[in-house]
């Protein structure tokens, strides 16, 4: 019986995969369409329908250029130079003349420059000296207390273990207090005399008038096209927001108020520092032509303002410049305070290509469709008359099992029905074969009628079968 089983449903399962094969060929298939007449849904309908089509053609396909292919990988160089003259006063009411060379520092770097707006400086000369008023753990009053003080990270050299008295006249009062220091200090070995932090900087003169010059190449790999932000007639030139927005260079002047709008801040970024970003932004549309894509230039600052009194303010370092006289070593060590630019480029370019404009057209077609999906949940699950809908939306098909059709009734055997169960019952030797034998019969039957009845073999039928029984 098992294998009798197992060989209907693969001939059934073969039969079911020829249908379906030759189904795909020669069967064409439909959603089912449902007319609905309501004036309130239609009316959401429609509106839906309109803001999603607005959408989709002026936002996402104009204004986004969605049949555009876009590059964002862009390739950039940055050459920065900057011109001007500026001066100090000095303490014999002299004037310090400072060019390029002095305030720009180092000479060149990669996407940045730094510009000195202020500096401090103090010569110095390898020795042994006291250390600064400013070190209160250098303090002491005799040599056993620098010899057993650990090491300061502060400390302008090595300690020789030695404690220097005011009596002794070493210490200076005027570099470092008005006030006669009242305790030693301990003696260091190194440059001398040494740096104090707490002197005001001098202030270079004219340095918002000083002009800087971007020069900035890009290439968008994707369409193999170069530019540049400079104009081919390019004449000597100062950026202004209305007046000449193509001209690249900047006064330091502009760059500083449109970062930071405080005056009070920006006085302090002369005097201690700070950092700038200047940013390149590249919106390239091919379609018109590379020469009238421009970038657009924004400036922010990085550091944090003074106002909120930050652990480190602004932006300064030390370079100390060495020479040699009569055997001894000299330098001058300057403490640079200044503004540091740090050039940032980005940008896109774009041109038509009828893959994505096809592909961007499907997409929003799937979104044109979000109105239809939102007016079905109102009309089959929120709607007074939602049972009413979804009968005639949603037609239920019931299929019937195998075991059931066993359990009910069969119809009338006709009489080529009774002949064909004679047929098996005189061909059938055993109670298995009998059962899918019989089974067999009753399938057509029941094929044949919509009314069914239990299949059962009278007596003297199971009687011709097995007379022994």
């Amino acid at each position: 019986m098992t294998s009798n089983v197992i060989f209907q449903h693969r001939q059934r399962f073969q039969r079911v995969f020829v249908r379906s094969f030759f189904g795909l060929f020669t069967e064409y298939e439909t959603p089912k369409l449902v007319v609905i007449h309501s004036l309130s849904l239609t009316i959401l309908l429609r509106l839906m329908q309109a803001i999603l089509l607005i959408y989709s053609i002026l936002y996402l396909l104009l204004y986004e250029k969605g049949y555009q292919k876009q590059d964002t990988s862009i390739v950039s160089s940055v050459t920065l130079k900057v011109k001007g003259i500026g001066y100090i006063h000095t303490a014999q009411n002299g004037t310090l003349i400072i060019d390029v060379a002095d305030y720009i520092i180092p000479p060149s770097e990669n996407n940045a420059i730094f510009i000195m707006s202020s500096y401090g400086q103090t010569d110095q000369t390898r020795s042994k000296c006291p250390e600064s008023l400013l070190l209160k753990e250098a303090e002491c009053d005799n040599d056993d207390e620098c010899q057993n003080k650990p090491f300061s990270p502060r400390a302008n050299g090595r300690w020789t273990g030695r404690c220097i008295l005011p009596s002794e006249g070493q210490i200076s009062n005027d570099t470092f207090s008005k006030t006669k220091p009242s305790k030693g200090l301990c003696e260091y070995a190194g440059w001398c005399p040494p740096e104090n932090d707490e002197a005001s900087p001098a202030l270079i003169n004219e340095v918002l008038n000083f002009t800087i010059f971007i020069k900035n190449f890009i290439e968008f790999p994707v369409f193999a096209v170069k530019h540049k932000n400079m104009v081919d007639d390019l004449k000597p030139c100062v950026f202004h927001a209305n007046l000449s927005k193509d001209c690249p260079i900047f006064t330091l002047d502009y760059i500083v108020n449109q970062a930071e709008k405080d005056a009070e801040e920006r006085d302090l970024m002369l005097r201690l520092g700070g950092v700038i970003s200047v940013k390149l932004d590249w919106d390239c549309d091919l379609d018109r032509g590379i020469k009238l894509c421009k970038p657009e230039y924004t400036f922010a600052r990085l550091d944090v303002p003074f106002r909120e009194k930050p652990f480190s303010r602004g932006f300064n370092f030390r370079y100390a410049f060495h020479w040699k006289s009569t055997y001894e070593n000299h330098r001058t060590l300057t403490k640079a305070y200044g503004l540091r630019l740090i050039i940032a480029v980005s940008g896109k370019a774009g041109k038509f290509d009828s893959i994505t404009l096809s592909l961007n057209t499907g997409s929003l077609v799937g979104i044109f469709g979000l109105a239809t999906f939102f007016c079905d949940i109102i009309l089959l699950h929120l709607s007074k008359k939602a049972r009413t809908y979804r009968k005639h939306v949603f037609e239920a098909v019931h299929l019937r099992t195998r075991f059931s059709s066993v359990l009910e009734r069969p119809p009338d055997l006709t009489s080529t029905d009774v002949k064909e169960k004679s047929t098996v019952l005189e061909t059938t030797t055993s109670r298995t074969d009998l059962v899918n034998a019989m089974y067999e019969v009753n399938t057509k039957s029941l094929r044949k009628t919509s009314s069914t009845r239990p299949l059962t073999l009278t007596n003297s039928e199971k009687m011709k079968v097995h007379p022994e029984e």
